[in-house]
C-alpha cells in the first residue's frame, strides 16, 4: 500500500479573493478540499467552473473549493486582473494568488486545469487534470464523505466567504462587453456579463435590449430570450438577421430585427467534448464555446474556441462542420486539414482570407477560403509561451493574448486584449502600435495617450474603431483620421434589475 500524502499548506501572506483573510488547509479540517490551479486565459479552466459551482452547492457543508491562480501571462499576475475574471465568471470560492508557482511546484502540478482532491484528514487523495470530470468527482466526494462519516472525521457545516461580487456588484449600465459591432444604421453590444445584447443607435440612443439580463438558453421575442455571456455577432443587413456566438451556452443564435425574436439554430445547448473534425445538422450538433462569427455569401465563419478551430455553418442547409483546425492546441500552419490553432477568439475577413485572432498562442492567423485553401501565421511567435509586446514583422512580433480582430481598408485592427493595447497589422506581417500606452486603465487621448483594460472586440464603420473595452465595462471610439479615442454614453441605460428599461 502507497504512503498517505499530506497535503502542503498553504503559503501565509499571499493575496487572498473572495475571502476577507489568509485561509490555510488546516482550518478546513473535516471537510473535503478541492485545489483548483487555474488561470483566466484559458478556455478549459473555464469550462469547468460550472461543474465546480455544481459541487458546491451539492455538497456546500461538507466541500470547499479554493482556486489556486498559477498564471500563464504577465497581465494575469496581477491581483487586480484576477479578481476582474472572478466577477467575469461568478466565480464564488475562495480564490489565492499563486506568486511564482510555487504551490503548483508544491503540488507537482503539470497542467491546466488540475484539481487536487484532499481529504477530511489533511491528506491528498487524487489529482484530475481537463475538463469534464464532474461525474468522477461527484462520486469521489460522495465516497469521501461516507468514508469520513463512519470514521467520525467529517465536520459537516457551511463557510460563509466575502465574495468579490459583494464588494463590487456589476451594477454598471455595461458588465464586460465581449464584442461590439457597427453598422451602417446601428451599432450591437455583446452585454455578455449582463448576459444580454444591447442596440444602440450611433448618439447613444437605445433602440433594443435583447435578452431578459439572467443567464439561460430561452427562445422567443426580446424581452422573454436569454443568452449565456454571448460574444461575436454578425449583421445581415439584407435580411436584417443579427447571428451571435452565444459562448456558454455553446450555441448560435439568429435574432430576427424585423420580427423581434430570437431563434437558436445550431448547438444542442450543452457543451460538445469531441474535438475531432465533424459536423451535421445545426440543432443537432453540440458545439464548444464559440466566441466569434463572420459571415461570407450565405456561410457563417465561427472562431471555435473550445476545440481550437475553425467551423463553418451553410445558412441554407443548415449544415454545421469543422473548416480547419485537428484539434490540438497548436500554432500549425498548411492545408486546412493539417492546421491547427490554439483558442480562436476573434475573426474577420476579406473576402479572400479569414483573419483569427489566436489568442493563446499570441498570433494573428491567415485561413484561405480561396484557392490554394491554406492556414498561415500573419505575425506573432505562433508558440504557446511566445508572447511579450514587440512591434515588429512576421514571427518577430509580440502580442499577449490577442482576442479581437477587425479587417479594414487593407488593415487588420487587433485588440491585443493583456497588453491593453490596439494595434495595426498589415496582411503581410507588419504590425504597429496605435493606441493605448499599455498600461490598464481608462483615459481618453489621442493615440498612445489613451488607455484601456483588457479590450477584446473592435468594430469599423466608416472613419471610426468601435471598441469593446471589456473590464472598463464600456464603448471606446475611435476617430481614424485624428486617432482621438472617446467613450460612448448610452442614455439611459442600466444593469437588469437595477432600473425600469426604457421604453423600447
Amino acid at each position: 500500500m502507497l504512503p498517505r500524502v499530506r497535503a502542503p499548506e498553504l503559503p501565509q501572506n499571499y493575496s487572498w479573493l473572495n475571502t476577507d483573510k489568509s485561509l490555510s488547509l488546516k482550518q478546513f479540517k473535516g471537510r473535503v478540499v478541492i485545489l483548483d490551479f487555474w488561470t483566466y486565459c484559458c478556455i478549459n479552466c473555464l469550462h469547468i467552473l460550472p461543474n465546480l459551482k455544481y459541487l458546491e452547492k451539492k455538497y456546500k457543508d461538507s466541500l470547499t473549493i479554493i482556486g489556486v491562480h498559477s498564471a500563464k501571462f504577465e497581465n494575469e499576475k496581477e491581483t487586480e486582473n484576477i479578481r476582474q475574471a472572478i466577477l467575469r465568471y461568478d466565480i464564488e470560492h475562495p480564490v489565492v494568488v499563486d506568486r511564482d508557482f510555487r504551490i503548483w511546484q508544491e503540488y507537482a502540478v503539470r497542467a491546466w486545469p488540475t484539481l487536487i482532491i484532499i481529504d477530511p484528514e489533511g491528506y491528498v487523495i487524487g489529482q484530475i487534470s481537463g475538463e469534464g470530470n464532474r461525474d468522477t468527482l461527484d462520486e469521489l466526494i460522495q465516497k469521501l464523505i461516507q468514508q469520513h462519516q463512519n470514521k467520525g472525521t467529517i465536520n459537516f457545516q457551511e463557510i460563509s466567504l466575502t465574495l468579490e461580487k459583494q464588494r463590487q456588484p456589476l451594477i454598471t449600465p455595461l458588465a464586460f462587453p465581449g464584442k461590439v459591432l457597427a453598422t451602417q444604421a446601428d451599432l450591437f453590444i455583446a452585454d455578455s456579463g449582463h448576459h444580454r445584447l444591447v442596440v444602440s443607435s450611433f448618439d447613444g440612443e437605445i433602440l433594443h435590449l435583447i435578452g431578459t439580463g439572467k443567464s439561460g438558453l430561452t427562445d422567443g421575442a426580446f424581452h422573454e430570450a436569454q443568452f449565456f455571456a454571448p460574444q461575436g455577432m454578425v449583421f445581415d443587413t439584407e435580411n436584417e438577421i443579427l447571428y451571435v456566438a452565444d459562448t456558454e451556452n455553446h450555441a448560435l443564435r439568429r435574432v430576427d430585427l424585423k420580427g423581434q425574436v430570437v431563434e437558436t439554430i445550431a448547438g444542442i445547448g450543452e457543451q460538445s467534448h469531441n474535438i475531432h473534425p465533424h459536423g451535421g445538422a445545426g440543432l443537432e450538433t453540440a458545439l464548444n464555446s464559440p466566441w466569434d462569427l463572420v459571415k461570407v455569401g450565405n456561410t457563417l465563419f465561427i472562431a471555435m474556441a473550445g476545440p481550437h478551430q475553425i467551423w463553418e455553418m451553410d445558412l441554407e442547409t443548415g449544415i454545421i462542420k469543422t473548416y480547419a483546425g485537428t484539434g490540438a492546441e497548436a500554432c500549425i500552419d498548411g492545408s486546412l486539414t493539417e492546421s491547427a490553432f490554439a483558442q480562436p477568439s476573434g475573426i474577420t475577413n476579406n473576402g479572400q482570407e479569414l483573419y483569427i485572432a489566436d489568442s493563446e498562442v499570441s498570433s494573428i492567423r491567415g485561413v484561405g477560403i480561396v484557392e490554394p485553401y491554406q492556414v498561415r501565421t500573419v505575425c506573432g511567435s505562433g508558440g504557446l509561451f511566445g508572447f511579450g509586446d514587440v512591434d515588429g514583422q512576421g514571427e518577430d512580433v509580440r502580442l499577449q493574448h490577442c482576442l479581437g480582430v477587425e479587417y479594414a481598408q487593407n488593415f487588420l485592427w487587433v485588440a491585443d486584449t493583456y497588453n491593453h493595447k490596439i494595434k495595426l497589422v498589415s496582411p503581410s506581417g507588419n504590425c504597429q502600435t496605435v493606441l493605448g500606452d499599455g498600461f490598464a486603465g481608462l483615459q481618453n487621448g489621442q493615440g498612445k495617450n489613451s488607455r484601456f483594460f483588457e479590450p477584446s472586440g473592435l468594430s469599423a464603420m466608416d472613419s471610426y474603431l468601435y471598441i469593446a473595452d471589456t473590464n472598463n465595462h464600456s464603448i471606446r471610439r475611435v476617430d481614424l483620421n485624428t486617432f482621438e479615442v472617446t467613450t460612448l454614453e448610452f442614455l439611459g441605460l442600466c444593469a437588469p434589475d437595477v432600473c425600469i428599461p426604457p421604453n423600447l
